[in-house]
């Protein structure tokens, strides 16, 4: 009888475990040790993140491609961009309170009218949280074109942590001035080729955060969501794109920062 306990429970345990991953979403989260307990950092999709301390939610650039339904309803929404997969007008409806703050780049002013707009090297106190606007912009010119001005990567303060969420940007004289960073996030892979695997890198190092995740790096898999039959890009180097996340790993073997491999991009 004991055994056959033993074994109901297994079943039952396998069971539950299926059931939060049958959707194809992330449903784990990391943690990060703040001032009064952990701080949850789930990675949802693409650039889309979410973060807990203390059941306070912030979701950064909800994006609803993939069924959020495991997502937490936010006090505070970061946008970075005015693109549908930053600025998604349904994930933040479905993701947001009635007494939600919602920060956004000028560029989104047009579709978010009741957003907080976050200039530039401005500094907010929302929802009893200190965010950041710094600068998300080209170094490489050319399209798809992100100009200096228009677009937003913020820093905010959460349980004594400094978090940083680039956006899509290059590794710019705003970004290279930061200090303090825990945990960054950064993108790769960006066309015409923007923050290489090294690049990317390289600016992890200037930041040196405890933490760095690599996001937004898997364009195709966007790309895919409008045409199924892509083909797919050429990186540079010819590198796949799970390649590039080992070549990241690798240009941080010889600093103490943590790489984290978030579930970004499910099947």
């Amino acid at each position: 009888m004991q055994t056959q306990n033993r074994l109901s429970l297994h079943t039952i345990l396998l069971a539950f475990s299926v059931s939060l991953t049958i959707s194809g979403t992330p449903t784990w989260a990391d943690t990060i040790a703040g001032i009064d307990g952990d701080i949850e950092i789930s990675p949802l999709v693409h650039s889309s993140v979410q973060l807990e301390y203390e059941g306070f939610v912030i979701q950064v650039d909800p994006w609803a491609p993939i069924d959020i339904s495991h997502a937490k309803t936010a006090d505070l929404i970061l946008v970075t961009d005015s693109p549908g997969h930053h600025l998604d007008i349904d994930a933040i409806e479905a993701l947001s309170k009635q007494d939600t703050s919602i920060v956004i780049a000028e560029n989104g002013l047009s579709k978010v009218p009741h957003g907080i707009v976050a200039k530039n090297g401005e500094a907010l106190k929302v929802s009893g949280v200190t965010v950041e606007a710094i600068a998300a912009y080209d170094i490489i010119i050319g399209a798809p074109t992100h100009p200096k001005g228009d677009a937003n990567g913020y820093v905010l303060t959460l349980g004594g942590k400094r978090f940083f969420f680039a956006g899509v940007t290059e590794c710019v004289e705003e970004v290279k001035a930061l200090r303090g960073i825990d945990v960054a996030f950064m993108p790769m892979n960006i066309p015409l080729g923007r923050m290489t695997p090294k690049a990317a890198a390289d600016c992890t190092k200037i930041l040196d955060p405890s933490v760095v995740y690599t996001y937004h790096f898997d364009q195709d898999w966007v790309r895919r969501l409008a045409n199924p039959d892509f083909g797919g890009s050429d990186l540079p180097g010819g590198l796949s794109v799970a390649e590039t996340l080992t070549a990241f790993e690798n240009e941080l073997s010889d600093t103490t920062i943590e790489f984290r491999r978030g579930d970004w991009y499910p099947d």
